[in-house]
């Protein structure tokens, strides 16, 4: 028997038909009836708990019926956690106030749950029951949620079995949850709603697995996206495409191939002993590429494709999807200097190449653009002929020259001594720089190793012709001592020539040293054309004028000291020798003789 009719009865003795016919029992009082109307409510007291039932309802209030004079009306918000509420459910209600100001029973159905809600809470834990709850907001890791009137936390990672990426869309909805946890000291309660599915997906997933065969195709869900691949939900079992096996062509990023939540065919490529880790593929249903390429392209044809991977010793071409081609840094021009691909090319750029070699079985092509230009060297008698002059960019030195290129592919060597007619070069790098522009004339073709003679100081004449009539031997000329090292100096002469002294001639008239940078007279003593070579003496210039005075130079002096000091050193020996008079008398003997034999 219901609330509502269990007080009913029928009161004993009542004259039904006289009361239709407006002829009622006058016996009866009308406290007395009130007496007896009362005794078939419910007897209900504020403050109390009473299960009630839905007899109407509209966006804003529900009427609730609880066996009194008066229904009640409570809000409809207090039943948001339960859009399924209809007409006819039993609901509890907490007994706010029997009349109000109007004489309508107040209640709340709010209350009435928070009354209870504690026991509602331990009883759900403790039998594993499912229970229903209202999504009122975010908060920080997951969400907050109205259970029997009580906040309880929802985490994030127990909203569902895939990772959440917007938690607004949960907001407002009301879903099924099972009480995981219970903090009686702090009031806290966790629900998860994950719990609710996880068994039903552990029995799908023990049912996928079991059928699992490699080469298998079957459709999936992306389910999440990383650099090196992409993970797809199967049904409960997740798998993993390598970045590799999602496109025969080449793939920066996984994103550039499938999107979050895009239901996608894939193959299992392999998977370990307990499928736990399952190894897909998504290219591999589709053919390879190379199968599909033209079958009349041949070695000598042209190409055009697009820069996919740089390299330094070279860039590959994509002249397809999944059919590439690398262009070695040597194929990319005709010079011979060893240089990065990254200087002719980058990623992306549109390029038109040459096809050099073509494997079909092994899926490999080589490519070349410089093909596209006529090589410079089949021409290089005429463009490039003994004699003529040309500017070229310095590329690099070593101790005997410098190696510079004049065109794309032509490159040549200028020895050391052809940079400069006058100055001593010890290294190339003191007369010109890398990078540097510098005048040339062709002095020899070497057309079988691909190299050029070259001279620099050939593009002005030969200044050593004069040089022999300026620097004769004897001469004096200004002179600036510039470099000096133990075996002599070097000094810078007029016209840019440059000449060497050795130190004894680098003495001055007071027997003092000349020094660097010190600006002197010097006459020459010496010159040599074919060597280029002037050696010159400041000393022999006052020398030669002591000379001419009758003096005895220093150098004489130090000569005839040195015979002394050697003939001192020597040890005396009596030697008998032949006087002047002894020579007279043998002399005037002899004539006395001859004249005897005469007569």
């Amino acid at each position: 028997m219901s609330e509502l009719t269990k007080n009913v009865k029928p009161v004993e003795g009542f004259d039904w038909d006289a009361f239709e016919n407006g002829d009622a029992d006058s016996s009866i009082s009308r406290e007395e009836l009130t007496s007896k109307y009362d005794d078939t409510l419910n007897v209900v007291k504020d403050k109390d708990v009473v299960i009630g039932k839905v007899i109407s309802m509209n966006k804003r209030e529900v009427v609730v019926n609880v066996g009194y004079k008066s229904d009640g009306i409570v809000s409809m918000n207090e039943f948001r956690y339960n859009p399924d509420l209809k007409i006819g459910d039993d609901v509890e209600v907490y007994i706010e106030s029997q009349e109000d100001k109007k004489g309508q029973l107040i209640l709340s159905h709010k209350k009435a749950r928070a009354a209870r809600s504690w026991d509602c809470v331990n009883e759900a834990l403790e039998n594993d029951k499912v229970i229903m709850g209202y999504i009122k907001c975010r908060t920080k890791g997951g969400m907050i949620v109205d259970v029997f009137g009580i906040e309880a936390f929802l985490p994030g990672s127990q909203i569902d079995v895939k990772p959440i990426r917007d938690y607004d869309v949960f907001v407002g909805k009301t879903m099924e949850f099972k009480v995981v946890k219970i903090n009686h000291e702090f009031k806290n309660v966790v629900v998860s709603h994950k719990a609710l599915i996880e068994a039903e997906l552990e029995q799908q997933k023990k049912d996928i697995i079991s059928k699992l065969e490699k080469g298998q195709v079957l459709e999936g869900t992306v389910k999440n996206i990383t650099s090196y691949g992409v993970f797809i939900d199967l049904g409960g079992v997740d798998g993993l495409i390598h970045i590799t096996d999602l496109s025969w062509g080449r793939v920066t990023h996984p994103e550039e191939v499938v999107a979050l939540d895009q239901k996608l065919n894939v193959v299992i490529l392999d998977f370990d002993d307990d499928k736990k880790r399952i190894a897909l593929g998504l290219k591999q249903l589709t053919p390879h590429p190379w199968d599909a390429l033209d079958a009349n392209l041949k070695v000598g044809d042209k190409v055009k494709g697009k820069v996919v991977v740089m390299a330094d010793y070279g860039a590959f071409v994509e002249i397809a999807p999944g059919v590439e081609g690398l262009i070695h840094v040597s194929e990319m021009s005709w010079s011979q200097h060893l240089r990065s691909a990254q200087d002719f090319m980058k990623v992306g750029d549109e390029v038109e190449a040459v096809v050099l070699t073509l494997d079909r079985e092994e899926r490999k092509m080589s490519l070349g653009i410089k093909q596209l230009k006529a090589d410079p060297w089949d021409t290089i008698d005429t463009d490039y002929a003994v004699g003529t002059k040309h500017t070229a960019k310095v590329r690099n030195f070593t101790n005997f020259g410098v190696f510079v290129e004049i065109a794309e592919g032509v490159d040549g060597l200028i020895h050391i001594s052809d940079l400069s007619w006058t100055k001593k070069i010890k290294h190339p790098s003191e007369f010109t720089q890398t990078g540097a522009d510098i005048e040339v004339q062709v002095l020899e073709i070497d057309k079988e190793n691909r190299r050029l003679s070259l001279g620099h100081k050939q593009l002005e004449e030969n200044p050593w012709d004069e040089f022999e009539k300026i620097f004769t031997v004897d001469s004096i000329h200004e002179g600036t001592i510039i470099e000096m090292m133990d075996k002599g100096a070097v000094i810078a002469l007029p016209y840019g020539v440059e000449g060497f002294a050795t130190p004894k001639h680098l003495v001055k008239e007071d027997k003092s040293q000349a020094k660097v940078d010190e600006k002197l007279q010097f006459k020459v003593i010496e010159f040599n054309k074919e060597s280029k070579r002037i050696i010159l003496s400041h000393s022999r210039i006052f020398e030669d004028a002591q000379k001419a005075n009758g003096e005895e130079t220093e150098e004489k002096k130090d000569n005839r000291k040195k015979k002394s000091t050697k003939k001192a050193d020597q040890p005396v020996i009596a030697v008998e020798k032949a006087t002047l008079g002894d020579i007279e008398e043998l002399a005037a003997l002899k004539s006395q003789l001859d004249a005897s034999e005469k007569k």
